[in-house]
């Protein structure tokens, strides 16, 4: 089989959800390859031998138009200079400028970034604390290959998460070891006494917050863990990352998929990297 079209990441869906006997709940994770309009099951690709081949052509996953190289996971320059999406205070929220009158895009935050937010926990490779919008749970823990989340306090904007992000970073790591995570599956950690913990330590900080933004914080007590399993045979013993600008045509046995990871035999390649890029991928 050959599908030809532009690299997008790959579209994650969990299995059947189910309670285990330590009261987390646990789901499988499937894949999808999506190259432009084109949308194709991949997990079942599993054990088979796959090629990716980069035709040289890059386009703006924003705008559509050509470009010489891509910025921002797939963007050209002119949108990465305009479009609030590629602001640093994307990278940093709680940089956040909107207040200021200088936001690139004004309606465009009001639609993103002053909708509800979760903080979080994670397991990937370690625990970490991280932000999304409620609406990208679970699909940013899938994103980053986490095995076990747990949502910590929901806040009404971006800025808001990214204050409590900064805060709890000072304790626990806010980025994800990408060679740790491709290793093998992250022991089980408690992640319940790792937010109570986090929480006691800054009760301080968190009742300023509180106070400063009355109604726009609120503590997730009642949530569960949920646990994650990736679709991979066997993980690599060495990780060595695949590059398109280096090598555009790379072959592989498919051993497994994880975060936006495609875990080949011959190394490993992160899709979301080449977002705009134009493949064809031969299974």
């Amino acid at each position: 089989m050959e599908y030809e079209g532009i690299c997008h990441k790959m579209r994650t869906a969990l299995g059947e959800t189910v309670e285990t006997d330590r009261g987390t709940l646990a789901a499988s994770v499937e894949y999808h390859l999506v190259l432009g309009s084109f949308d194709c099951p991949l997990t079942s690709s599993i054990g088979q031998e796959i090629e990716l081949e980069w035709t040289g052509r890059i386009f703006c996953l924003s705008c559509g138009t050509k470009t010489p190289k891509s910025y921002s996971q797939g963007h050209c320059y002119k949108c990465l200079i305009s479009k609030a999406s590629c602001d640093m205070c994307m990278m940093k929220p709680e940089t956040c400028h909107f207040h200021l009158g200088t936001c690139r895009e004004p309606d465009w935050a009001l639609d993103v970034c002053f909708q509800p937010h979760i903080v979080y926990l994670a397991n990937s490779s370690a625990p970490k604390v991280g932000i999304t919008r409620i609406t990208q749970m679970p699909t940013r823990w899938l994103d980053q290959g986490a095995t076990q989340a747990l949502p910590i306090m929901q806040v009404n904007s971006r800025k808001l998460s990214g204050l409590v992000e900064v805060l709890l970073a000072q304790d626990i790591a806010d980025k994800t070891d990408w060679r740790a995570l491709l290793k093998g599956a992250a022991d089980p950690i408690d992640l319940i006494a790792i937010r109570d913990q986090l929480i006691e330590k800054h009760r301080v900080e968190l009742d300023q917050l509180q106070q400063e933004s009355p109604h726009e914080l609120v503590m997730l007590s009642d949530e569960r863990i949920r646990e994650f399993s990736y679709p991979v045979s066997h993980y690599p013993a060495k990780v060595t990352a695949h590059n398109f600008d280096k090598k555009p045509v790379i072959h592989g046995k498919l051993n497994g998929i994880k975060g936006q990871y495609l875990l080949l035999d011959t190394g490993v390649l992160n899709l979301r990297k080449f977002g705009g890029y134009e493949l064809k991928v031969r299974v």
